[in-house]
């Protein structure tokens, strides 16, 4: 063919493209356009061009270029007081939303109309869990993997389950041991993330990666993914080199996941008893659910060979794996250094958390360990232990909620006003409600104790503001987990180490490196240093890093607790 020809051929299909795409813009604008007319609550700098854009950006640049989105988002919420609820036009990048912090609209989304997951959820997760997942599906699909997986995380088998994650803060114990003695500055992310991976690869693979002490292929690749990983930042997403890391990894990961899946299925078929016959109670295994379902599906629905499984269905389980390996290592992860940071800056909170321990468990911090494996329920006492979580989970929400709209679909907030949900999307941004002042008194200070007043104390919270783990019926199935999770570290660290950020000093060891160097090797540690590196006065702010990371995972220092 004649290159003139190919080269008019391209120019023509660019031109048909491009006034595709200017339809399009004006076919969305007008929608929106309609909706400012008729007085829906929005953000003024609005223009057919941009959307909300370039407000969003504004916002944004007000605080360091790796905090977390949901914190500008936050912030512009507080112009919108009135109705906690406003709009953003964001297309083409993302779809226009209605942004929530009532919890009274979030109540009418997450469980009056459960409206479904949005579509480019599944996209922006796609690169960590590897496709269609749990988390991203609706309907009967969602029904069916919810309805599997629903009994491996009751509150009986977490209680269960509490042995193996004894031992694995035990090892988590003697690594911050270690640190003390070293007394070097690290990062803290660096060692909850392995503590965390170690818990959750037993409870989703039933296996033992000892990823506390040594290097392995699951949670060094998930790691490596979400280093690259980010909602916003488009120095992260426009990388060149960002699809080909995650996808060597994601391919490693698959690989793995599935080889151990086939070699159970095999161990099932050939008449072994299933491994979780070694485990005491009613602990099962997330493969071993999957596994389990399998068996008893038809042929016709689940196809199952001699050799191995069904391919698609395979391929869905692997999803759903990776996303309990996400979840429950690094939203967890974070979690757990956050609870760190707040009781460094409230040491009488910390005293009376060390004085619930001592007195369920005892004098002897080191008795702790032998005691929650002789009787977990233990764990139920510890109420201010869990207040101060609850509280940990107030202030620093890993997560936000995003649903689709659809026709016919009509919100309404406390004023009565209707919110059409015809051409918009729709996010709960958790921080913000967990923050609305209409709601939670003195909503930025650390006080666990609102999670222990009765009814009608000022403090007390609206059962439907407190969302991190969202409410209705789409409620993370791992909240137990995460709860006992966090409350045996706590109970097995808190009497024996201080930890102390150490901010000030990582800048200093790290005042040479640069932006690019982070942007080009998806390196935290060697991200650059801005003039003003808080967020709303914390240093430890929440980055764009998949479970919000704390900046810089969390430079810190460890000492040894010598109790008289």
């Amino acid at each position: 063919m004649c290159p003139h020809i190919v080269t008019q051929a391209f120019i023509f299909a660019v031109v048909c493209g491009f006034v595709h795409f200017l339809f399009l813009l004006h076919h969305h604008r007008s929608k929106i356009n309609k909706l400012r007319n008729q007085g829906m609550p929005m953000p003024k700098e609005w223009s057919w061009a941009t959307g909300h854009l370039l407000t969003l950006w504004r916002y944004k640049n007000k605080f360091p270029r790796d905090a977390f989105v949901g914190t500008a988002l936050t912030l512009l919420a507080a112009d919108f007081s009135d109705t906690e609820a406003f709009v953003m036009d964001l297309w083409p990048v993302a779809p226009a939303i209605l942004i929530v912090y009532s919890p009274e609209l979030s109540t009418q989304i997450s469980t009056k109309y459960n409206l479904l997951k949005e579509e480019s959820f599944e996209k922006s997760l796609g690169p960590i869990t590897g496709g269609p997942n749990m988390l991203t599906m609706n309907g009967e699909q969602w029904k069916m993997w919810r309805a599997i997986f629903n009994p491996g995380f009751s509150a009986a088998s977490m209680q269960d389950y509490v042995p193996h994650v004894v031992s694995s803060v035990e090892t988590f114990c003697e690594l911050l041991d270690k640190k003390t003695r070293e007394g070097d500055i690290f990062r803290l992310g660096d060692l909850t993330m392995r503590l965390t991976a170690d818990v959750i690869t037993k409870l989703t693979l039933n296996t033992s990666l000892d990823c506390q002490r040594s290097e392995n292929l699951l949670g060094d690749g998930l790691q490596a993914i979400i280093r690259w990983h980010s909602l916003w930042d488009p120095f992260v997403l426009m990388n060149p080199l960002r699809p080909i890391v995650q996808r060597y990894h994601s391919w490693r990961i698959n690989r793995y996941i599935q080889r151990e899946l086939r070699k159970q299925f095999l161990e099932q078929i050939s008449g072994k008893p299933p491994r979780d016959a070694a485990d005491s109670g009613r602990v099962k295994s997330i493969a071993s659910l999957i596994l389990e379902s399998s068996a008893r599906s038809k042929p016709s629905k689940l196809l199952r060979t001699r050799t191995g499984i069904d391919h698609h269905f395979i391929n869905l389980a692997t999803n759903q794996i990776r996303l309990f390996l996400f979840a429950g290592s690094d939203t967890t992860s974070s979690s757990i250094i956050y609870t760190y940071h707040l009781l460094s800056q409230h040491p009488g909170v910390l005293e009376k958390l060390r004085a619930e321990h001592t007195a369920i468990f005892g004098p002897d911090p080191s008795k702790a360990a032998d005691l929650l494996r002789n009787s977990p329920i233990l764990l139920n006492k510890c109420r201010y232990t869990m207040a101060v979580i609850k509280e940990t989970l107030r202030l620093y929400s890993p997560a936000a909620t995003m649903r689709a709209g659809g026709d016919g679909i009509v919100l309404r907030d406390r004023t009565n006003y209707a919110y059409p949900m015809e051409h918009l999307s729709v996010s709960i941004i958790h921080r913000a409600v967990h923050l609305n002042p209409r709601v939670w008194p003195r909503p930025r200070e650390f006080l666990p104790d609102r999670f222990l007043v009765d009814r009608g104390h000022e403090l007390y919270p609206n059962p439907a503001a407190y969302r991190p783990f969202e409410q209705g019926p789409r409620a993370c199935i791992g909240q137990n987990m995460v709860y006992n999770e966090m409350r045996i570290v706590l109970i097995l660290t808190a009497r024996k180490f201080i930890i102390k950020p150490a901010y000030e000093e990582w800048r200093t060891l790290h005042r040479w490196k640069r932006e690019w160097i982070e942007t080009f090797s998806g390196d935290e540690s060697s991200a650059r240093w801005e003039i003003d590196e808080h967020v709303f006065g914390d240093r430890a702010y929440q980055t764009e890093k998949a479970g919000t990371h704390p900046k810089n995972g969390y430079p810190c220092r460890v000492e040894v607790l010598h109790n008289e």
